[in-house]
């Protein structure tokens, strides 16, 4: 694929004609657009807008909504998730998830990490001490915590317990993160070192962001695809859309004349 800024990549996700309906609410609407693997997309728009329905579809979290219904393709890696053989742990192993609240487990930080690879049959202690720690080291935590490993996550700073969500959805390897607001909660040093850490991450991972932080997309990411009523308006390189966005209502809504 080319991307919005014109560099031929590899895309690692490819929404193609995604319509998802709510009973009889549609939420989204004809959506397609190819998302590149390690770069950070960011999904900006008001609220309701339907950004942060097309990353839950991503990894299929709307499957628990009652009456959800979804028409089109979404592909990732080159497999239609959506389709009757593919698994919905094995989606969501390959695509992790943080949301806007920091839910660590009310367990210890290390039981918080381990706990995905224990669910994949990973029992050993040696391997789950050196995932524990590469998780750690990944979210940039690991020299925080190392020495209190033991000590429950919910005893954590707001960011450190992002951090460790992090870290926690990094543990059994997936190929794409999903942040919803991640830092929606947080303080600005906690944002700070989250958006520092997603700069990091994206060297070996895809992340797909959603925020209402417009300086966030623009500092943040690499392509910024902007929703509104369920519709993509537009989606190109960051830099393009923040300087000289093509739609007006791009426009009205980065310049804070509606949202």
């Amino acid at each position: 694929m080319s991307t919005p800024g014109g560099t031929i990549v590899q895309p690692i996700i490819e929404i193609n004609k995604l319509n998802l309906y709510y009973g009889q609410f549609q939420a989204l609407k004809d959506v397609s657009i190819e998302i590149p693997e390690r770069a950070i997309t960011a999904f900006i728009g008001p609220s309701g807008c339907g950004k942060s329905t097309l990353l839950r579809t991503l990894n299929r979290m709307n499957d628990r909504i009652p009456g959800t219904r979804i028409e089109g393709k979404v592909a990732v890696g080159g497999t239609d998730i959506y389709s009757g053989e593919v698994h919905v742990e094995t989606i969501r192993k390959k695509i992790g998830m943080v949301f806007q609240q920091p839910n660590p487990f009310p367990k210890s930080i290390y039981e918080n990490v381990a706990f995905g690879p224990k669910q994949h049959g990973i029992h050993s202690k040696k391997k789950l001490d050196e995932i524990v720690e590469q998780s750690l080291r990944s979210a940039v935590l690991w020299d925080e915590v190392k020495d209190n490993l033991k000590r429950s996550a919910l005893s954590l700073s707001g960011g450190q317990q992002q951090r460790l969500c992090i870290a926690r959805a990094l543990a059994v390897e997936p190929d794409i993160l999903l942040m919803d607001e991640a830092t929606a909660s947080l303080d600005p040093v906690s944002t700070f070192k989250i958006e520092e850490l997603a700069h990091e991450l994206k060297e070996r991972y895809t992340i797909v962001m959603v925020t209402h932080n417009m300086q966030q997309a623009a500092r943040v990411s690499q392509q910024t695809v902007f929703f509104l009523d369920g519709e993509v308006v537009e989606y190109s390189a960051t830099q393009d859309m923040f300087a000289e966005p093509v739609d007006s209502r791009t426009q009205d809504y980065i310049s804070g004349r509606f949202g």
